[in-house]
């Protein structure tokens, strides 16, 4: 083992790490004299942490140099990082006060770590998550906080659990705070104000907090009529019996509305017992339920709209009918499940799974779908709001901006994600003249009809097999053959039908193009160029695809581009679009990958491709997200998508793709292009043979 470093040789480092917040007041003397204490692996673990967090923030590196000494003393090296990666977190969500005061507190944080009966977030988040998917019918995120609540997509829970000595009780208690959370949702505790309704008392915190309570009765009182196994563990770990004041809301009819009024009568009364699982009411949540609610109102006027479109057209008689299109869902079906039915002319219909999902999804938030959700449609099957048409506007655009998405990032330096870390927007390409794509069809016309030829290879015709058990149509030459053997005193042959074996393509596609500013010139003209030809060739294959365009400038200025949805069809539109296409900003692409991975995972298909055209390697406008950074944030978001059923590919024109693409998409997964004008018929050609 090297020797120890000493005083001075640590102040020298340290005057070098730290300088920036280092001062005539703020010396790194005392600092040096207690690392030199500690033995050199300490020493070297200190260092470079320090050099890791300063990265970040300066300040939090000279709070972490203060206190790891004395901390070291006490933690092995597992929770020594434990402890780092707490506080950065801490910084990256509450600010550098509460940061540096979560470095200070390693005593507390120790005392926590040696409880080994407690159930942390961080050991069982994946069990978790699958429970509340389990649970629920829409996505919902699970992340940490102080007290436990929800914002209705987000589940906040404790980041450790030591109420009891048996870990697997503090585990169930996990349990059922994520059934309770969730359980606000599914059973109506944002259906009220339930601000308005504590704002009267003379303490609307108290009255909030023991409307929490009187909620978290109602909402136990219903899941133990539906599951079973969380009722028995409620009753094992409640430690009190129920109060008799508060039976009215175990009733299978109490709603919010009862718990308030209860609230009203017992609020200058003693408070009923409080349970282990203690959860408060999210601030927030009434204000993203109501943006969710707009924007679940405006994707269910466009997938009811696809959905009629798709429809046989109409007798001229009911053509007419302005009734026609009408749509009515059903009843909730019993406490097991919110159960709708879909009815076009009285009929029943059946919704595709992502417009079932978001009936789900509204009927969690609503308890029904109301009537002014319903869309009236003309024979043309285009559906028109009803509230829009009862106040003379046209409809809203269903692809319309819904606003700005958060993304965790990767900090490969602390091997952990920074929550919510990338704001991302996304927004339409500006359509330009449509020149440009005239010019590229009368440019690459030949080469246009030979990929057309190809792709048409690709999709196939159907096959008919004779002479099968079961089938569509008779097969006349099995049956004169058996007619001639029944005559002949032989049985009829089974085998006399033909069956038609169709092969069908259920494969969808989303291409990721490169807007970053170095794409400027003629690298943008061939990625133009090269959409025009894949487009073309793509009509005739009939896939499902979508063009997205990326940029970034820092974390908070993260940009997608609308070129074309998985719903538009290649038109006009989408042809200026295309032409419109700009250099932006820099490079960042972990966020746009998590955002267009998701929106890939909502389409419906056994095979999905997320092919990356681009010029070179992640980059961004801070030298913090340039080099290793940049590229491991993007490696974990491309195993993210891989982990969900995407699979990811990369086109590059960059001759150094060599040194950094391998780690980020494998050894097979990317290809380089090093004529970039060859890039127009090579995009084309790649995705027929990604896709064959």
């Amino acid at each position: 083992m090297a020797a120890p470093l000493t005083a001075r040789e640590l102040r020298g480092k340290l005057d070098y790490l730290l300088g920036p917040v280092l001062s005539s007041r703020r010396s790194s003397a005392p600092l040096a004299e207690a690392m030199s204490k500690l033995d050199r692996p300490a020493q070297d673990f200190m260092l470079h942490w320090i050099e890791v967090i300063d990265r970040s923030n300066y300040e939090m590196a000279f709070q972490f140099a203060a206190a790891a000494p004395a901390a070291l003393g006490s933690f092995d090296a597992a929770t020594a990082e434990a402890w780092i990666i707490h506080a950065m977190d801490v910084y990256d969500r509450d600010g550098l006060h509460l940061g540096a005061q979560a470095l200070r507190q390693f005593e507390a944080f120790d005392r926590q770590a040696r409880e080994t009966h407690a159930a942390t977030f961080a050991e069982h988040a994946r069990v978790l998550e699958l429970f509340a998917r389990g649970l629920a019918g829409r996505r919902l995120r699970l992340d940490t906080a102080e007290d436990a609540g929800t914002d209705t997509e987000t589940l906040y829970l404790p980041p450790r659990i030591a109420l009891f000595p048996d870990k697997a009780d503090n585990f169930a208690v996990y349990r059922i705070l994520v059934a309770l959370l969730w359980a606000q949702g599914r059973y109506g505790t944002w259906q009220a104000d339930l601000a308005a309704a504590c704002a009267d008392y003379a303490d609307p915190a108290r009255a909030g907090r023991l409307l929490a309570r009187l909620e978290g009765m109602r909402l136990e009182a219903r899941l133990a009529g539906i599951y079973p196994g969380i009722a028995r563990a409620m009753n094992r770990l409640r430690g009190h019996a129920h109060d008799p004041r508060c039976a009215g809301l175990a009733a299978a009819n109490a709603t919010v509305a009862d718990s308030i009024r209860l609230l009203g009568r017992l609020y200058d009364a003693a408070e009923p017992p409080e349970p282990p699982w203690r959860f408060s009411l999210h601030a927030g949540a009434g204000a993203v339920r109501a943006a969710r609610l707009q924007r679940e109102r405006s994707e269910f006027a466009a997938a009811l709209a696809e959905l009629i479109r798709q429809q046989p057209p109409p007798p001229e008689a009911a053509a007419a009918d302005d009734g026609r299109f009408s749509i009515e869902a059903g009843a909730p079906s019993g406490d097991e499940g919110r159960g709708f039915e879909l009815r076009l002319d009285g009929q029943p219909l059946a919704p595709p799974p992502p417009l079932a999902r978001l009936i789900e999804s509204i009927m969690q938030d609503l308890g029904e779908i109301p009537d002014d959700y319903f869309a009236a449609a003309d024979a043309a099957g285009h559906a028109q709001r009803d509230d829009a048409a009862a106040s003379g506007e046209e409809s809203a655009e269903p692809g319309q901006d819904p606003g700005v998405h958060y993304y965790d990032e990767w900090d490969c330096r602390r091997r952990h994600y920074r929550k919510d870390w990338c704001a991302l927007r996304e927004t339409d390409v500006l359509p330009a003249d449509n020149g440009f794509v005239e010019a590229v069809l009368c440019r690459y016309r030949p080469q246009i009809v030979r990929l057309r030829r190809s792709f048409e290879l690709l999709r196939g015709e159907d096959r008919l097999l004779k002479r099968q058990t079961g089938g569509d149509d008779i097969d006349f030459d099995a049956l004169v053959e058996g007619h001639a053997d029944l005559k002949a005193g032989m049985e009829l042959p089974e085998r006399l039908l033909t069956r038609r074996l169709r092969n069908e393509r259920n494969l969808a596609a989303l291409f990721m193009v490169d807007m970053s500013g170095s794409t400027k010139g003629w690298i943008n003209d061939a990625e133009r160029e090269a959409l025009v030809m894949l487009c073309e060739a793509l009509e005739v294959l009939g896939d499902r695809y979508a063009i997205y365009g990326f940029s970034g400038l820092t974390r908070k200025r993260c940009e997608t581009y609308r070129i074309k949805r998985f719903d538009e069809a290649y038109d006009e539109t989408v042809r200026r679009r295309i032409a419109g296409i700009t250099p932006k900003d820099y490079t960042r692409m972990g966020a746009a990958i998590r955002h267009l991975s998701a929106m890939l995972n909502r389409v419906d298909a056994r095979t999905r491709l997320l092919i990356t055209l681009s010029d070179g390697k992640p980059d961004d406008y801070s030298d913090h997200y340039r080099g290793e950074y940049g590229i491991e944030d993007t490696r974990q978001a491309l195993v993210e998508a891989q982990r969900s059923g995407i699979h990811p590919f990369c086109i590059t024109i960059d001759h150094e793709a060599r040194d950094y693409l391998p780690q980020l998409y494998g050894p097979v997964n990317w290809t380089l292009v090093d004529n970039v004008e060859r890039l127009p018929l090579k995009v084309a050609d790649i995705y027929r043979r990604l896709t064959t």
